[in-house]
């Protein structure tokens, strides 16, 4: 795993030297949003379709969905625990707790999870996980967390129609249907979905390199930041591994969901920072941080699994 995270570094290196360098005058930013709304509204639809079309979701569905929830609940858990023992300011409390909760289980999970266990695995899971249990909380739970913690007022609305009008969740239900009525997937069609699909992986990734911020360390955050990243990718994937013995999920899809707990922070939270006026440079540095780390411990989370299953065999 730990090549396969080597040669993703590569694509998430090169969207790092895109944002600072700038070259032709681009505005990183810019090319950030361009990217992520065409994989968010045009690619990720394609890849649901080739995934769920004919295929149906997960057959383990109900518990990877359970095991989505219960990871982001357990995140607010410790990190109210983390508030009690350092007493943290409104702000910094709604922006730590976005970044310990909510994990980035498709921007990079999708693509550490196809090249580790393939594409047949990795996209249903990736599918299940995301669109039928993260993101209706990112648009619920996370918006209420801004709001609640942050100096902006909440758009109840605005969330709602964000969750309702979601292409791959449209594009999800829309194959559940067409495979409800056995309506096959016509060869032409197939190819072009799988085309489609292939990219998702690496413009997620170089997207996940324009994302990342080396501009807003300070000082004074250092300690959160660093007993944060350490409570989001060794507690919350420790949970994750023993929540996968509970529901009684083995072999990959056990590994996978482990993998899935122990991803980094998810980008989406600096939007949520900026528009409810959380710390923003706290988020960020938390985002980058949990990043970096995590291309380290997600090897050591995979050998501890496969170490684990394999005393077990």
């Amino acid at each position: 795993m730990a090549g396969v995270l080597a040669q993703m570094s590569a694509l998430i290196l090169c969207g790092v030297i895109l944002r600072r360098l700038r070259p032709g005058g681009i505005d990183p930013e810019r090319v950030r949003r361009a990217v992520t709304g065409l994989v968010f509204n045009a690619l990720l639809p394609a890849l649901v379709l080739s995934a769920l079309w004919g295929g149906g979701v997960s057959p383990q569905g109900w518990k990877i969905s359970l095991f989505g929830m219960a990871i982001v609940v357990f995140g607010i858990a410790v990190t109210l625990c983390l508030d009690r023992a350092l007493r943290l300011e409104r702000r910094q409390l709604g922006a730590t707790m976005l970044g310990i909760s909510f994990s980035n289980v498709t921007f990079l999970g999708l693509p550490v999870l196809e090249q580790t266990f393939g594409p047949d695995l990795a996209r249903p899971l990736v599918i299940q996980i995301d669109l039928f249990s993260t993101a209706p909380l990112v648009f619920t739970l996370g918006v209420y967390i801004a709001s609640r913690y942050g100096e902006a007022p909440g758009n109840p609305s605005a969330a709602l129609r964000a969750l309702l009008f979601n292409p791959p969740l449209g594009a999800a239900l829309f194959a559940m249907m067409l495979g409800e009525y056995d309506i096959p997937q016509p060869a032409a069609l197939e190819l072009a979905l799988e085309t489609a699909a292939s990219s998702v992986a690496p413009l997620m990734l170089l997207a996940l390199g324009l994302g990342l911020r080396w501009d807003v360390w300070r000082k004074e955050n250092t300690l959160l930041v660093v007993l944060a990243s350490g409570l989001k990718l060794v507690a919350v994937p420790l949970f994750g591994l023993g929540l996968t013995q509970i529901l009684a999920v083995s072999g990959d899809t056990r590994s996978a969901l482990v993998l899935e707990a122990g991803m980094p922070s998810m980008l989406l939270g600096i939007v949520y920072c900026d528009r409810y006026r959380l710390d923003t440079g706290l988020y960020a540095m938390l985002a980058t941080s949990t990043t970096l780390l995590a291309l380290g411990t997600l090897p050591l989370w995979h050998l501890t699994i496969e170490a684990l299953l394999g005393s077990r065999a």
